[in-house]
């Protein structure tokens, strides 16, 4: 009973290849590769996800400076007040 938990069975005719994390390239191709993907990601999915955004910003902002006007006293009722 003192297996570790990857050693509770054994699996046969399975072959796995591992290279050592000091033997990889953690950053290889980042610049060259991976900005432009990145930028090109974005450039397409930005009409799809944009205006909504917008849209919620909007009606947040229309919302609060209702909630603010609505919630101010009217100056009027005070008027006659000594």
């Amino acid at each position: 009973m003192g297996q570790h938990f990857g050693e509770l069975a054994k699996v046969r005719g399975i072959v796995t290849y591992k290279l050592s994390p000091f033997e990889q390239r953690a950053f290889a191709g980042v610049l060259s590769h991976g900005v432009p993907n990145t930028l090109r990601r974005i450039r397409s999915s930005i009409f799809r996800v944009l205006p909504p955004f917008i849209v919620g910003y909007l009606v947040y902002d229309y919302v609060e400076t209702l909630h603010h006007h609505m919630s101010r006293k009217n100056p009027a009722d005070y008027a006659n007040d000594v």
